[in-house]
């Protein structure tokens, strides 16, 4: 190739890369476009058990341990890490009176974590779980799943656990909350 040939060759190849990298972002903010709720969307309603209650059980559903893997502690706290946090942000919360027995609430909260993978850098390494149910049916009226990130530090791996507690108590904290007058007859 001649001299002259190059230029226009390194533009045209800039040129395409650019168009890769510009489809690229199109196609990544475009989902987050089609995600929007349409006009006159009402959501479906949210289990009136969940904010009528007033007494609540935390059950232990348990998970995989938080014990050692490839001889590395995953989380701090020991397997029991997921109840005894979630227990204390909900009671720290205040909303429900926290009961001792099944038998005695209205809402069970059932407690679980999983662990994703063994890599303890991934993007994501496990999964916390509650699940709403009902102990008069037996019936899940809810689920909620938040992910844990991975880190290699111990320090930053508890770290994005706590959040992932905050997150996931905050969110019942949003589900609980009853809706309001205007917001039932707007529905209407």
């Amino acid at each position: 190739m001649s001299p002259r040939h190059i230029a226009p060759a390194r533009i045209l190849t800039k040129m395409v890369r650019f168009g890769i990298f510009l489809a690229t972002l199109l196609l990544s903010v475009a989902p987050a476009s089609f995600s929007q709720q349409p006009r006159g969307f009402v959501p479906a309603p949210v289990p009136s058990q969940i904010y009528a209650a007033k007494r609540v059980f935390i059950s232990n559903a348990g998970g995989e341990s938080f014990e050692n893997i490839i001889e590395q502690t995953v989380f701090d706290g020991g397997p029991d890490r997921p109840y005894n946090q979630f227990y204390a942000a909900m009671n720290d919360w205040g909303r429900y009176e926290l009961v001792t027995s099944p038998a005695d609430a209205d809402l069970v909260l059932e407690v679980s974590w999983a662990l994703t993978d063994v890599d303890l850098r991934l993007p994501v390494l496990g999964q916390l779980r509650v699940t709403v149910i009902d102990p008069k049916t037996h019936i899940t009226l809810w689920n909620l799943t938040q992910y844990v990130r991975g880190a290699v530090l111990l320090s930053n791996r508890d770290k994005n656990f706590d959040q992932a507690i905050t997150t996931i108590t905050n969110r019942l904290k949003i589900l609980a909350t009853a809706p309001s007058a205007d917001a039932a007859t707007s529905q209407k």
